[in-house]
């Protein structure tokens, strides 16, 4: 098929060209076919074929007296280079044919390139809203805790510098009373001087009633109502030109980079209220129980270690049968490897019953999202755990996000777990979601929790682990360390 195919490129050339040379051409290529064998081989043959057409049938007809130069009988190991005695137009035939064969190596050589599959990034803008885990209580949930997409119900935005592609910051939902207002279509240049009024208006109100610092508040405030007077908006006709504006101005007043004013060209969805729905809950709970509350493997290894592998921590209140179940069947495991790899946070709730297992009384478990109550120490002891001891190894990669990362934080600063993988990915603080109407919302930072521990949180540098490998390696490191470590017992 090849042979026929490279016979049928020789009718580029002339027809005193075929009869003189035609033959030995097609020995040649006979002979390099014969030899280079493989797909790697036969490309570069072909690619040789078409570069060494390309060069000759031009050289041909515009080349008055070329020298002429007689193929060799050898096997070259590259394709052959023609030159030629006479001057004659190609036939139009000839020229058709040669435009669909180029247009034919054209086309797959572009599929040859193009194997690999097209790359889609991992990573999502801010303003895009994306499907993910239902939460038990969506008003209160933990944003950018990515968890299995497979869920379904509502992700919040993140929070997060707005010259940033995606940090990772997060938010959660509530009620706005000022949100009320239901806004027409923004769209790009579409933002006149009473929707930027309203916006502006919304935003300083939620600002005074919900951030943590007030007197900043009140300062940011001040800041927008003067820029305001001046007609700095004046010529912003673009919701998220506005958006990223305000947002500069209040950071540039608080230094906080978790307040955010955002907008989304695409209308967004309802405010959740503080009181999910019955049948909200009747659905999360049926998707728990379809995904195993996430717990993906609890397994035993050699020399009495127990595995588990858990992608996000669901809430306690639809998942902690599940829990105990998972941690009463490696109740006897002489040591203990949790693998969060692949988590992407979660609710702390279950943070804190998973972390209950690992010690005899209740410890605090600083939680950055929280402010710091009664429900922010662990429910140690368990009864009946026998894990309270027992060496802890826990898996991390640049994925482990959020709520995963709090459980890393504080076993490490506790000295009860060491951590082995890679740095984690760096998402701490939060905000909670205030919608302002179809296009605006808020992310406001409320919480002022209290942290005991010396090294500062893991916003924006992630949890270093203690033992650094690649994600790939984290699983087999860890069973090394384990086993050498109930060696020495």
């Amino acid at each position: 098929m090849s042979e026929k195919i490279y016979a049928l490129l020789l009718r580029l050339f002339p027809s005193h060209f075929r009869k003189e040379y035609g033959e030995e051409s097609l020995q040649l290529f006979r002979d390099r076919a014969r030899d280079e064998r493989g797909f790697t081989p036969r490309l570069r043959l072909w690619f040789d074929l078409l570069v060494d057409l390309a060069i000759s049938v031009p050289r041909e007809y515009f080349y008055a007296e070329p020298e002429l130069v007689t193929p060799s009988g050898q096997r070259l190991s590259a394709g052959p280079t023609f030159y030629f005695l006479r001057d004659e137009r190609p036939r139009p035939g000839a020229l058709a044919l040669g435009a669909v064969f180029s247009l034919a190596a054209l086309a797959t050589f572009s599929a040859l390139l193009s194997q690999g599959g097209i790359h889609k990034p991992r990573t999502a803008s801010v303003r895009q809203f994306q499907q993910s885990a239902p939460a038990a209580n969506p008003a209160r949930q933990v944003a950018g805790d990515r968890n299995s997409a497979a869920t379904g119900a509502n992700e919040t935005f993140a929070s997060r510098p707005s010259d940033q592609v995606d940090s990772g910051d997060s938010m959660q939902a509530a009620p706005s009373e000022a949100s009320a207002a239901i806004a027409a279509p923004v769209g790009k240049g579409n933002l006149d001087a009473a929707e930027r009024q309203r916006v502006l208006n919304v935003a300083i109100e939620d600002l005074k009633q919900h951030y943590v610092y007030q007197d900043k508040a009140q300062r940011m405030a001040e800041t927008l109502l003067t820029n305001q007077k001046r007609g700095e908006y004046d010529a912003i006709t673009d919701g998220d030109a506005f958006a990223r504006q305000l947002t500069k101005q209040m950071r540039d007043v608080s230094h906080d980079m978790h307040l955010e004013l955002i907008y989304s060209q695409d209308s967004l969805p309802p405010q959740p209220t503080e009181q999910q729905p019955p049948e909200e809950l009747a659905r999360y709970r049926a998707e728990m129980k379809r995904i195993n509350c996430a717990f993906e493997k609890v397994e035993t290894l050699p020399h009495n270690i127990g595995y588990l592998k858990l992608n996000f921590f669901p809430d306690r209140s639809a998942c902690e049968q599940t829990a105990t179940a998972a941690m009463a069947s490696l109740n006897n495991a002489d040591t203990l490897i949790i693998d969060l790899r692949d988590n992407r946070g979660g609710m702390p709730n279950m943070v804190a019953l998973m972390a209950s297992y690992f010690f005899d009384h209740p410890e605090y478990f600083y939680n950055p999202r929280e402010n710091t109550t009664q429900e922010s120490w662990t429910h140690s002891p368990i009864p009946g755990n026998k894990l309270a001891d027992k060496p802890v190894y826990v898996l991390t990669s640049s994925r482990t996000f959020s709520g995963a990362e709090q459980f890393c934080y504080n076993l490490k600063m506790l000295k009860r777990a060491t951590l082995v993988g890679e740095t984690t990915g760096g998402g701490a603080h939060a905000g909670v979601w205030y919608r302002i109407d179809d296009h605006f919302g808020m992310g406001i930072p409320e919480t002022q929790p209290i942290n005991p521990y010396a090294t500062p949180d893991w916003e924006g540098t992630g949890v270093e682990p203690d033992v650094r490998v690649s994600a790939s390696e984290a699983l087999e490191t860890a069973v090394k360390l384990a086993q050498t470590k109930l060696q020495k017992k």
